[in-house]
């Protein structure tokens, strides 16, 4: 979910948003624009982008109306705003007009920083929206939009619904808002296959956990699967290389560590430490080593290297399938 530092007052004189995900960029709009839609219903809303808010425009839209109505004025990408028109910002910023909240998207970075800087200063309630890009960010945001609706899924449930959707965070909420709506009770692991099976066979990370479980035909009919419904190869490369680094993390812990410890020092949920533990039982040290070696020549086949990703894929499967039994 979004986090909010300063004041969570959303209907504060100026709000920011911060960061490239779009789906929380947009939360941070609709939050302010019911905000004041509840306080008034006949709010008038302003979406502006950059090239529609020149020199001038800010001072008209927030200038004291006859009928005292409340209004949001919302600036997109206001990073790419011209250097007049920052100049008009950041002097409204000093004398704010009542009964109007302006909001700015920003996709943060060097670039319009110094208007970032003016907000920050006179205290802007800020949003911070950013892109999520690692699979455990998408796993907490999976859990978070459980959690807003009072509701229970499990650990595994979480995992399975990010495996199988992937990193869309319109469809994560999307589907996590089905599964509430449709099923009582505590939302398990099968729920999530019932639902989303097609999705999950596809999943790149399906074809990595059979790949390292050593069972090679279903990985192999994982791949053609996932292949077939359009997953990206440079994906299942990447998951392929994470499930064998975990193995590898996991076998160079020290023994007898808690799994607490391990998923702190790890950065695994405990959860996944019990999976991994399972998975690593036929590897081997040379196994690690040889696995990575198939990944990263698969890698740089399906990234121009070779003339059949599928093919380079295939040979990685195998490989690490067979890497996941050489300690027998």
């Amino acid at each position: 979910m979004a986090r909010k530092t300063a004041t969570d007052d959303l209907l504060a004189p100026v709000t920011i948003a911060v960061g490239q995900e779009d789906l929380l960029l947009d939360r941070a709009v609709q939050e302010v624009v019911a905000a004041a839609r509840a306080a008034d219903a006949d709010t008038d809303v302003r979406d502006l982008t950059p090239d529609a808010l020149q020199p001038g425009t800010l001072a008209e839209l927030t200038s004291p109306s006859l009928f005292a109505e409340r209004k949001v004025v919302i600036v997109r990408n206001a990073q790419d705003l011209s250097a007049d028109t920052i100049k008009d910002v950041k002097s409204y910023f000093g004398a704010p007009a009542e009964e109007i909240t302006l909001v700015l998207l920003h996709a943060g970075g060097a670039k319009g920083k110094g208007l970032l800087d003016a907000a920050r200063k006179v205290g802007a309630r800020e949003v911070a929206c950013p892109k999520m890009t690692k699979p455990a960010d998408r796993l907490a945001f999976v859990r978070g939009e459980f959690r807003a609706t009072g509701r229970s899924a499990t650990p595994e449930a979480c995992q399975a619904l990010v495996d199988a959707i992937g990193s869309d965070l319109r469809e994560l909420a999307s589907a996590c808002a089905q599964l509430v709506a449709d099923i009582e009770g505590v939302i398990d692991e099968s729920v999530v296959s019932r639902y989303y099976t097609g999705r999950a066979e596809a999943s790149s990370f399906t074809v990595a956990d059979r790949a390292v479980e050593g069972r090679a035909a279903e990985a192999l009919e994982a791949l053609r699967w996932a292949m077939s419904t359009g997953v990206a190869p440079v994906l299942i490369t990447s998951a392929l290389a994470q499930g064998v680094r975990s193995i590898g993390k996991l076998a160079s812990a020290p023994r007898g560590a808690r799994p607490g410890d391990l998923a702190r020092d790890l950065g695994m949920p405990p959860w996944k430490i019990d999976r991994v533990r399972q998975q690593m039982r036929g590897w081997s040290a040379d196994g690690v080593a040889a696995a990575l070696t198939a990944i990263a020549e698969a890698d740089a086949g399906v990234k121009g290297g070779g003339d059949d990703p599928e093919y380079a894929l295939e040979k990685a499967v195998v490989a690490v399938a067979r890497a996941a039994r050489s300690r027998t």
